[in-house]
């Protein structure tokens, strides 16, 4: 098994084979705690005014997003899991958009195979690579707006490729220390709307979901991301 580390956009383009589209903080993590919390299918679009038309055509739809962290205005909920467990989303399909981790979804243009990464849920994706025993892996580390590398996008991705090498790895430790690093700005009071000190905890509970978020294309042409349990 070849396992390959990509990062940003270029990553994306990349990527070959069964590719892990990674964003830890936090679009990814919050994909997770929205299918835990009974959310149908996310469906993951790179630009806003797609997302804002998809609402329009459905009003059932919840839309989530940010851009540079902050909730686009008219948006249901924001890219805040701390957000995500006030709602009830049991039965819903939501519409997400970010400034990193969906604009990989739809840049992965040569992937064979598409799952979302995080921290969250990174054993899990995990045994879910071994169990498909693909030739070529791509861990695509998604960045801090696609524009420069993340610690714990790249940080999921050694965990995850450790974890294929069956090598131990210090995840725990790591993951705590993110807190004085990107991790950081989760703790700053002006941020707190949109960036709670919670959504750090919950994007660094490291492997708290058994379950992968499989990523494929409806029928209607759009992406959609599903919980996958092997």
């Amino acid at each position: 098994m070849d396992i390959q580390i990509l990062h940003l956009l270029d990553g994306a383009r990349a990527a070959k084979g069964l590719t892990v589209v990674i964003d830890v903080f936090r679009a990814f993590s919050l994909e997770c705690y929205l299918i835990a919390g009974g959310a149908r299918e996310i469906i993951p679009v790179a630009d806003s005014a797609k997302a804002r038309a998809l609402k329009a055509g459905n009003p059932e739809l919840i839309l989530a997003g940010e851009r540079h962290g902050f909730k686009l205005p008219g948006f249901d909920l924001g890219n805040s899991p701390t957000q995500a467990e006030a709602m009830d989303v049991r039965g819903k399909t939501v519409v997400h958009t970010t400034s990193a981790g969906t604009q990989g979804i739809e840049n992965a243009w040569n992937a064979t195979e598409l799952l979302t990464g995080s921290l969250v849920n990174a054993a899990a994706i995990a045994q879910y690579i071994r169990k498909r025993q693909p030739e070529t892996v791509s861990l695509v580390c998604m960045g801090i707006e696609t524009r420069k590398i993340a610690p714990e996008d790249l940080l999921c991705a050694e965990y995850i490729q450790s974890l294929l090498l069956e090598r131990p790895f210090p995840v725990a430790e790591r993951a705590a220390a993110l807190r004085f690093t990107s991790g950081a700005r989760f703790f700053l009071p002006e941020q707190q709307a949109d960036c709670p000190s919670r959504d750090f905890e919950l994007c660094t509970a490291v492997d708290r979901f058994p379950f992968v978020l499989r990523v494929e294309r409806r029928s209607d042409g759009l992406f959609h991301a599903v919980r996958t349990d092997f």
